[in-house]
């Protein structure tokens, strides 16, 4: 364990959850999430594996049903502090409304699994690495008048990219309780929030999006840049040309 509320070694990395168990519940696992974790910056993308087959490539070739049913999707960006084996996610940018602090204790089972336990012991998470932990990291968060629209989490090959809705959610039960009487304009605005998770490099083009809040972004590049103006990066151990050689597939 680390002393400065960093990430632990054996935890940055590339996560797959294999299960979740809820209360004295059998384990189950009912998304395909993926977990990027640097020694600080993360990323989660949570798409339900009930999620019907989307082929429109927009909100508007969606039918009411379609936009609906994208409302129990998850996705989680932002800053994770370590203390004791318990870690801290702050939710920068988050596709469901605030909820309570995420918190939890993490114990390493073996070189590529780690649990994740509920402090009160209400849930445990199984989790596996997909990835060896070959140091390579990046964090970026892009803000606009101190908001935080945009996260960039890279672990080696892999990355999640978090782009925030135009105006936070209230706080609410969930996004489907907040839409209960929305307008398919407003459904729209609710669900204009995207979580990504793909590879950079290892895809079939580079950036590929492989798992998407947004279904019609998979199998598309993701097109972005860290020289801009709102971007600061929060960690770093790529070097220099490693990230030229990146982004200039990313642009």
């Amino acid at each position: 364990m680390t002393n400065d509320n960093t990430a632990p070694t054996w935890f940055r990395g590339v996560w797959k959850r294999e299960w979740m168990r809820e209360g004295k519940n059998p384990p189950t696992e009912t998304r395909i999430v993926r977990d990027v974790q640097t020694p600080s910056v993360f990323g989660s993308v949570r798409i339900p594996l009930a999620r019907p087959a989307i082929t429109a490539t927009s909100f508007d070739e969606l039918d009411d049903a379609q936009l609906r049913a994208l409302l129990e999707q998850k996705g989680f960006a932002g800053v994770a502090t370590f203390e004791d084996r318990v870690a801290l996610w702050e939710h920068q940018i988050d596709f469901q409304p605030p909820d309570t602090p995420d918190t939890a204790r993490l114990t390493q089972q073996s070189p590529t699994a780690v649990l994740e336990e509920g402090l009160d012991g209400n849930f445990a998470e199984l989790w596996w690495n997909l990835a060896p932990n070959d140091g390579r990291y990046l964090g970026v968060r892009f803000t606009r008048a101190g908001r935080v629209e945009r996260i960039l989490s890279v672990v080696g090959d892999h990355f999640v990219y978090a782009r925030n809705r135009a105006r936070d959610l209230p706080r609410a039960e969930s996004l489907a309780a907040l839409a209960t009487n929305a307008t398919r304009a407003e459904l729209v605005e609710l669900l204009d929030c995207e979580f990504s998770y793909g590879f950079v490099h290892g895809g079939r083009v580079p950036w590929e999006i492989r798992h998407s809040t947004l279904p019609w972004r998979e199998g598309q590049s993701l097109v972005i840049a860290i020289d801009s103006p709102d971007a600061t990066v929060v960690v770093n151990t790529f070097a220099p040309e490693d990230l030229r050689v990146m982004f200039s597939a990313a642009r």
